[in-house]
C-alpha cells in the first residue's frame, strides 16, 4: 500500500428524515458539534470550511456556522449534484495534504423539505427535465437496458431495497426503518418502469461533518481513520453508440483511480457505502467498482455477497434508500459510516474486523453526460 498522510479525526451527522421543524442551523449543529467533540476541538481550532450543498439558499453554509462560532476562515462551497459532500471531502482533503490548511472541515447540508413538497423538481435550465427525463426515468432506461442485456430480475433490483432496509433497522438515524419484502417492494407504486416506488430514495433533512487533518496529527492518533486515497472525476459524452448504460463508466475510471492512488486492489476493500439512489444504481456500481463482471451485479446481491455477513457488506447503513437522499449531506454521511465501521462503533450493522473501506457518490448528470462527478474515497483503520 501506498503511505497516507491525512486522515479524519472526527465525524458527526445529524438524524436523517423530513425535519422542517428544525432547519438548517439545528441540524448544522447537530452534525458539526459531533464532529469536532469526536477529533477534540473547538471551533475555533478550524482553519477553513469546504462545504457541499445543493439548493442552499446563497450564504447558507456561512450562516449555518456561524452560530457554532466557526467564522473568520475561508468557507468555500461546493455545488456537484449528489457529489457535493463528497467532493467538499476531497477538496478538503488536498487543502491538507497540500499543506494549505492543517485542520479542515468539510462539511455538507440540505433542507429538501424548505424546496419540495415531494420528487425533486426539474430546475427551469434543464432541458431534459423539462421533457420529463428526470432522474427515476434516466435509471429507468438503465434498468430497461439492463433487463433486455443481461436478464436483471425485479426481483434482483427489489433484493437491493429488501437488504438495505434490512440493514437500517441497526441504524438509529435513518429515515426508513421498516424490513420490507420483495412482494412489497414490487407492488409499490410505478414510477418510471420497472423502477417502484420502494426503489427509488426519498428526500431527507440532514447535515453530516468530518474534520481532516494530517496523519497522526490528532489528540488521539488511534482514534484517526487514515485516508489511503480520493479520487474526482466528471463523466465523458454518452448517447447511443456507448457500449454501458449511463453511469457505469464514470464510476468504473474513478474506482480505478482510487485503487490504485491507494494501492489496493477491490478484492482488499471489507466495506463499501455506496450511491443507491435507485436499486438499479446499487447494481451497476457494485459492477463498476469491480464487485463482480458485467451484467453480474443483480446475482451479486442475490448471493448474500453484499449483506451484512457476506465476504464484502455494501450499504451497512441502509443507504439512500433507508436514509433518504439531502443531496448536499449525503456524501458526508456515507464518509461517517465508513470512520465508524472502521473504528468499530457502528454497533448493531458492524461489519467484524473491517480494515479498508470504500465510499462512491456520483453526482447528477443528463442523458447526454455519463455523470456530471464521481467520487470514491478509500480509507484504512488506523488503531
Amino acid at each position: 500500500m501506498t503511505e497516507a498522510s491525512t486522515a479524519i479525526w472526527g465525524v458527526g451527522t445529524s438524524a436523517f428524515g423530513k425535519q422542517a421543524e428544525l432547519g438548517g442551523p439545528q441540524l448544522a449543529w447537530q452534525a458539526t458539534v459531533e464532529a469536532l467533540d469526536d477529533a477534540g476541538l473547538k471551533a475555533s481550532d478550524i482553519d477553513a470550511v469546504f462545504a457541499g450543498t445543493v439548493f442552499g439558499d446563497p450564504g447558507t453554509v456561512t450562516r449555518t456556522l456561524q452560530q457554532i462560532g466557526i467564522v473568520e476562515v475561508p468557507v468555500i462551497t461546493i455545488e456537484n449534484a449528489c457529489a457535493s459532500g463528497t467532493s467538499a471531502f476531497h477538496e478538503a482533503r488536498v487543502a491538507v495534504e497540500t499543506g494549505r490548511y492543517e485542520r479542515v472541515l468539510a462539511f455538507g447540508i440540505e433542507t429538501m423539505t424548505a424546496h419540495f413538497d415531494g420528487a425533486i423538481v426539474p430546475i427551469a435550465s434543464d432541458p431534459d427535465g423539462a421533457q420529463g427525463f428526470a432522474m427515476p426515468s434516466i435509471y429507468g432506461m438503465s434498468a430497461t437496458r439492463y433487463r433486455y442485456e443481461f436478464g436483471v430480475t425485479g426481483e434482483q433490483m427489489a433484493a437491493v431495497a429488501v437488504k438495505n432496509r434490512r440493514h437500517a433497522l441497526g441504524n438509529p438515524r435513518a429515515q426508513h426503518r421498516k424490513a420490507v419484502t420483495v412482494e412489497q417492494v414490487l407492488g409499490s407504486l410505478m414510477v418510471a418502469d420497472p423502477i417502484t416506488l420502494f426503489q427509488c430514495c426519498s428526500i431527507a433533512d440532514a447535515a453530516a461533518a468530518a474534520v481532516i487533518g494530517p496523519l497522526g496529527g490528532s489528540r488521539d492518533s488511534s482514534h484517526e481513520v487514515a485516508i489511503r486515497s480520493s479520487a474526482l472525476r466528471s463523466g465523458r459524452l454518452w448517447d447511443h453508440t456507448t457500449d454501458k448504460v449511463w453511469g457505469w463508466d464514470i464510476v468504473a475510471d474513478t474506482a480505478a483511480q482510487a485503487y490504485e492512488a491507494a494501492g489496493v486492489g477491490v478484492g482488499d476493500i471489507d466495506v463499501f457505502e455506496v450511491h443507491d439512489a435507485f436499486t438499479i444504481g446499487e447494481i451497476i456500481t457494485t459492477e463498476a467498482l469491480g464487485l463482480c463482471e458485467l451484467g453480474y451485479g443483480g446475482r451479486l446481491v442475490e448471493s448474500g455477497h453484499t449483506a451484512l455477513g457476506g465476504a464484502q457488506p455494501v450499504n451497512p447503513s441502509g443507504g439512500l434508500l433507508s436514509r433518504g437522499h439531502p443531496l448536499g449531506a449525503t456524501g458526508l454521511a456515507q464518509i461517517a459510516e465508513i470512520a465508524w465501521q472502521l473504528r468499530g462503533m457502528a454497533a448493531d450493522r458492524q461489519v467484524p474486523d473491517a480494515r479498508l473501506g470504500a465510499v462512491e457518490t456520483m453526482g447528477g448528470g443528463t442523458a447526454g453526460i455519463d455523470g456530471n462527478a464521481c467520487v470514491v474515497t478509500v480509507l484504512e483503520q488506523v488503531g
